[in-house]
């Protein structure tokens, strides 16, 4: 199986300011080579910032990398913070850092969450896309929404569900984000760190076929956990802002745009079913089911599927960009 690429250091961050009522400092970093391919990293969660390993999908050779913590989450500020923090404001965040960097078209890497905020660029946007690579696939319908964090889940991992409802009286049950919502929201600061943790515990756990110590420690750092606790509560109660079938009915804007789909057949967090909606809504697409794998990036046999996918697509623009 093809591994990740080796770590490297940005040649450039920057500090982007966007918002209206509030006045968010996005960090952006810059890494690869200048000319290359532009590709933008955009990470999961909502909430989660980018990770220690974001950069090492992609050749640095071929690729400018460029990677940004969105409104709240990671290295931008202010932290968790929800007022004008939408799936509109992302997107157009997007367009800010395209902007910025004078890059006319870029090619769009993302996963989960990151799939579907990529995906409404990209309808948004076409002009703009050179192409995509997206994983897990996440379209942030209330059924995909329900399936999470209220009942589907669960049936898989009993075990790992005890433990996401223990902060959770058994009275307020039925609606656990709200349950959850209420526990964040309220002043004692060990009740909140306990929510944090449990929400965030529950995707790790439910996010690999096997045990992963480094990805679970990696989601329950407390910093990380608040952030996309208390985001992934405010963009999943608001079914991420979007309509169910925003996605599926606006496909025939990308219908040219070429993307490579990566799902693990064992992804118990976004169900294979609706990675085929989507390719079948989009024909141009490829679509790889990876066998041994679930939800997470960081499975070996998803690192190498994705691996596969960022190098396909730089043999598809590499003369463009003289790389």
């Amino acid at each position: 199986m093809l591994p990740l690429y080796p770590e490297i250091k940005p040649y450039a961050r920057h500090t982007v300011e966007v918002g209206d009522k509030v006045k968010f400092q996005l960090y952006v970093d810059e890494s690869g080579t200048p000319e290359g391919i532009p590709v933008l990293f955009v990470h999961s969660g909502p909430g989660s910032g980018c990770e220690f390993d974001s950069r090492c999908f992609f050749n640095p050779e071929k690729y400018r990398i460029i990677l940004f913590d969105q409104r709240g989450a990671g290295r931008s500020s202010p932290h968790s913070e929800l007022l004008e923090n939408n799936t509109d404001a992302l997107v157009g965040d997007m367009e800010t850092i395209r902007d910025f960097l004078k890059i006319e078209k870029w090619m769009l890497f993302g996963g989960g969450f990151g799939s579907m905020l990529s995906l409404v660029y990209a309808e948004a946007h076409p002009e703009r896309v050179l192409s995509l690579v997206l994983r897990s696939i996440f379209l942030g319908t209330s059924e995909e929404i329900s399936w999470m964090y209220q009942d589907g889940v669960s049936r898989f991992y009993p075990d790992h569900w005890e433990d996401f409802l223990a902060p959770i009286a058994e009275e307020d049950r039925h609606d656990l984000m709200g349950a959850y919502q209420a526990r964040m929201s309220g002043s004692n600061e060990l009740v909140r760190m306990a929510a944090a943790k449990a929400w965030s515990r529950w995707e790790a756990d439910c996010s690999t076929l096997h045990p992963n110590l480094r990805l679970i420690k990696h989601l329950t750092d407390p910093h990380r956990a608040l952030s996309r606790t208390r985001i992934g509560l405010h963009y999943f109660a608001n079914n991420c802002f979007i309509a169910d079938d925003h996605i599926l009915s606006n496909i025939a804007s990308i219908a040219n745009i070429p993307g490579i789909i990566v799902h693990g057949r064992f992804d118990m967090l976004c169900p294979l079913s609706t990675a085929f909606a989507l390719h079948k809504g989009w024909p141009i697409s490829q679509m790889f089911i990876v066998r041994e794998a679930g939800h997470s990036a960081t499975e070996p046999a998803i690192i190498d599927a994705l691996i596969r996918a960022t190098r396909d697509m730089s043999l598809r623009f590499e003369s463009d960009f003289n790389v």
